[in-house]
């Protein structure tokens, strides 16, 4: 079967910066991507139907109209129960949502359903570290059922029921403690986690990356594949390829791909007055408000920050950002600029494929045509939003 992950223009809008770079469907939401969700849940051929600039890197391999085609919403956070209902699907088939919106519909429509349950959808920047507990144990499960963790090293301090954590073959876990009291600690195949750090569940830490020395990770948190962390981290998701490895706090936060913070660069994450927070939206081309208390630094993918920068509450970076120097930038930096409190400029895109390449050249990945083209392209599209 052919699976068709389908982007709305106006929702991907809502979730931008993150979703200038990727599908809906590849936000990591949990220990996995919401397409990888899909897969492990309903096995077949995954492609996308997204915006047009991202086509060349994120192609769609099948024809919609086709019965074998399954075309799934991409901002839906998938379910056992509702994989199912899509496995079910006939030719002509669609369901929708208690709201009319649509879920999946194999083929052309001729007929549909309405589920009776609640969906779960990836609708805003927050949802994504909101959502990040319920989301780490659900992969967990997914993850870990039918199989039995790699042995824990004896000079590991567990707290809780052994069985709530689960360290992948190639991982190395040593002389740290792990709290998996409140929620499940997921370690994936040749991660490492050093001496030290405290580690207090639900967190997931993925493939590759690596928890730094004396590191304090507390729950809700996913460290994605080939990342670095040290320093405190609070219900984080870092997509992957990016480092915070030193000291400094991050709390209630969204870190792209290949994004670096420097050493003792710290994100407020609630306001001094207590009061709601208002986060930049793209669409809107204002602050939103979020009806959260707590909300730190949303960053796009291939951004910096310099030593002991420090970002107000609710920052949103976009992509290809270079931010340096003392105080608070404002609470919004548009796509390819550099600077701080003192003002912002243009990066122009021979200096920022420069600093790419060399970047994603020390993880041994080429920036390709392709990725060019698709940066240029975001280029445009972000001068709407400046």
């Amino acid at each position: 079967m052919d699976y068709l992950l389908i982007d709305d223009e106006n929702r991907r809008a809502n979730l931008l910066p993150m979703t200038y770079t990727r599908p809906v469907s590849e936000l990591r939401i949990g220990a996995l991507t919401l397409r990888e969700k899909w897969l492990r849940m309903l096995p077949g051929e995954y492609s996308y139907e997204t915006a047009d600039y991202l086509t060349e890197i994120f192609p769609a391999k099948c024809d919609p109209a086709a019965a074998s085609t399954i075309s799934i919403n991409s901002d839906i956070i998938p379910s056992r129960a509702l994989a199912d209902i899509v496995a079910g699907l006939q030719p002509g088939q669609a369901i929708y949502d208690a709201d009319g919106v649509l879920i999946a519909v194999r083929g052309t429509e001729k007929s549909h359903t309405t589920v009776d349950f609640d969906i779960r959808r990836v609708r805003n920047l927050t949802d994504i570290f909101t959502l990040n507990g319920a989301e780490i144990e659900a992969d967990f499960t997914l993850l870990t059922a039918g199989r039995e963790s790699a042995p824990v090293s004896p000079t590991v301090t567990i707290v809780g029921d052994r069985s709530r954590l689960f360290i992948e073959p190639g991982a190395t876990v040593e002389c740290c403690a792990i709290n998996v009291t409140h929620g499940p600690v997921y370690i994936g195949a040749d991660a490492e986690v050093m001496e030290c750090s405290a580690v207090r569940g639900p967190v997931a830490i993925c493939e590759h990356s690596f928890v730094n020395m004396g590191a304090k990770i507390y729950g809700e948190t996913t460290i994605g594949p080939w990342s670095k962390v040290g320093g405190e981290l609070n219900n984080v998701v870092i997509h992957s390829y990016s480092n915070k490895a030193h000291d400094g706090f991050l709390g209630n936060a969204v870190i792209g791909s290949w994004c670096n913070l420097g050493a003792g660069c710290v994100s407020s994450n609630l306001k001094n007055d207590y009061t709601e927070i208002k986060l930049w939206n793209y669409p809107s081309h204002r602050f939103m408000r979020t009806g959260l208390q707590f909300c730190g630094l949303i960053m796009g993918d291939h951004s910096k920050a310099g030593i002991n920068t420090m970002f107000n509450t609710a920052t949103v970076v976009g992509v290809g950002v270079n931010i340096h120097g003392t105080g608070f930038p404002r609470n919004f930096v548009a796509s390819f600029s550099e600077g701080g409190t003192a003002g912002f400029s243009d990066v122009s895109m021979t200096k920022f494929f420069d600093v790419a390449s060399r970047v994603m050249a020390r993880r041994g990945i080429k920036l390709t045509d392709a990725n060019r083209r698709m940066f240029y392209a975001i280029r445009d599209a972000a001068e709407n939003y400046k």
